[in-house]
């Protein structure tokens, strides 16, 4: 079930927003003041039984941004995680990323945006 922390440009009051599943993620509303000029923050990720911030420096001890392998394991991980069907662009992202390839635009022409994605 994705959850987003949003922050209104408006009235600049944080809000959480949850979705049934990724197909049903639209465009939220605040709820303080029923703005729609909301920016999605950067928030807590759940992996497993805890939860890591992406503002913990210890989240990313020892992991290479350059190995596209590390990058496929921690997207597989996420991925696996959300407890959702992904569309099938994310696994062949995730199979080329574990293959130490770095994916391309092209590689996913027609398969839709590849920054729908939800990595």
């Amino acid at each position: 079930m994705p959850t987003y922390e949003y922050q209104c440009g408006d009235c600049k009051q944080a809000s959480t927003h949850f979705f049934r599943s990724f197909s049903q993620v639209q465009d939220p509303v605040c709820p303080h003041c029923a703005s729609t000029n909301l920016d999605r923050l950067i928030s807590r990720v759940a992996l497993g039984s805890g939860s890591v911030s992406l503002e913990d420096p210890s989240f990313i001890d020892g992991f290479d941004e350059s190995d596209p392998r590390a990058l496929g394991r921690l997207a597989r991980t996420m991925g696996e995680e959300t407890g959702e069907d992904l569309p099938g662009e994310y696994e062949d992202m995730v199979r080329e990323l574990e293959s130490g390839n770095i994916p391309d635009d092209d590689d996913f022409a027609g398969s839709g945006d590849t920054n729908d994605l939800p990595l």
